[in-house]
């Protein structure tokens, strides 16, 4: 799509902000011809009380994929939408163009006071982390996040070193209003997840939760986080499986019928799978298309548990790096 198509500056902020409205009534609006339209639905994500979009927008290495002229009104459209979290790194660039960070800062500063916008950092060193974290607000062109992630909880971390070092770098950021509130994320280790939820007073945790069962998140951090009420935020619902293996529409709702989870953080690539995920959500929101019982999803986890592992996603293979080329 040609970047002259965008929505001018003034069209961009009345759509988007018709959009979040309808997404935050919880429900639907009526259309033009007067029939009841599906809107975004939400959720509230833990204790934070943050009304969440059930369908959230991942910068990553999708997203990233996006060439300049279609990444803008990808953002636009989705914002339109009624989705209201995006979700992005401070890692996620390539070694050309713009960062994700910056990707955002560009289109969806203007309107940054209706969104949730959440960033990460790598280092575990404090010092090294609040750099990422000073450039990331710089790359956004804005002066706080609404949340924080430590990024890739991972089997090496120390859940006390992390105590006297990033989280509390965390802490004191949250105190200031800088970042309203701190979680972290996780594709590679369930154990040390609940070990950090369970010790820590992290309010969201970003954990790999699909119906492959890898990694098994699932059982062993998300009983964890609903017991603290941490709110929770699936990724890799769809990465690698959704295709000859499960319908978008499976993998959707087995995510989001899990107890706890508020939203399945999705990147996109291309314009027509941001919508059919959109439809999709919106059908699981407004009760059009049926939510999965139990029953139906331990029949989706067996039919897709030859899927769980690094033979089939390419983001479980050692040395992957979230938001880069794989």
């Amino acid at each position: 799509m040609a970047r002259d198509k965008r929505l001018t500056r003034r069209e961009f902020i009345h759509y988007s902000a018709a959009g979040l409205a309808a997404a935050s009534a919880g429900g639907v609006v009526a259309g033009c011809s007067g029939a009841e339209a599906p809107t975004m639905p939400v959720r509230t994500l833990g204790a934070t009380g943050l009304q969440v979009s059930a369908l959230s927008f991942g910068g990553g290495s999708q997203f990233l994929a996006n060439p300049d002229g279609e990444w803008e009104v990808m953002l636009e459209r989705a914002v339109a939408m009624g989705i209201n979290l995006f979700d992005t790194s401070s890692s996620y660039q390539w070694e050309a163009g713009m960062s994700s960070e910056e990707r955002f800062g560009e289109v969806l500063s203007p309107i940054r006071d209706q969104l949730i916008i959440s960033t990460k950092f790598d280092s575990r060193d404090p010092s090294e982390a609040m750099q990422e974290f000073e450039r990331s607000l710089e790359r956004m062109r804005t002066d706080h996040v609404d949340i924080l992630f430590l990024h890739a909880m991972a089997p090496q971390d120390d859940v006390a070193a992390i105590e006297t070092g990033t989280y509390a770098m965390l802490r004191r950021l949250k105190e200031e209003g800088t970042a309203r509130f701190i979680g972290f994320s996780s594709m590679d280790s369930a154990e040390r997840s609940r070990e950090a939820i369970e010790a820590l007073d992290f309010d969201v945790a970003l954990l790999a939760m699909n119906a492959t069962s890898y990694g098994n998140f699932v059982a062993e951090a998300l009983p964890s986080a609903r017991e603290k009420n941490v709110g929770v935020m699936a990724m890799k619902v769809m990465r690698d499986i959704v295709g000859q293996s499960a319908t978008a529409e499976e993998l959707l709702a087995y995510a989001l019928s899990l107890d706890g989870v508020a939203t399945a953080l999705i990147g996109h690539h291309g314009m027509p799978t941001l919508e059919e995920n959109v439809r999709i959500v919106q059908a699981i929101g407004s009760g059009a298309a049926p939510a999965m019982a139990d029953g139906e999803r331990r029949h989706l986890e067996s039919r897709l548990a030859h899927l769980a592992g690094p033979h089939a996603l390419c983001w479980a293979r050692p040395g992957y790096v979230d938001g880069k080329l794989a």
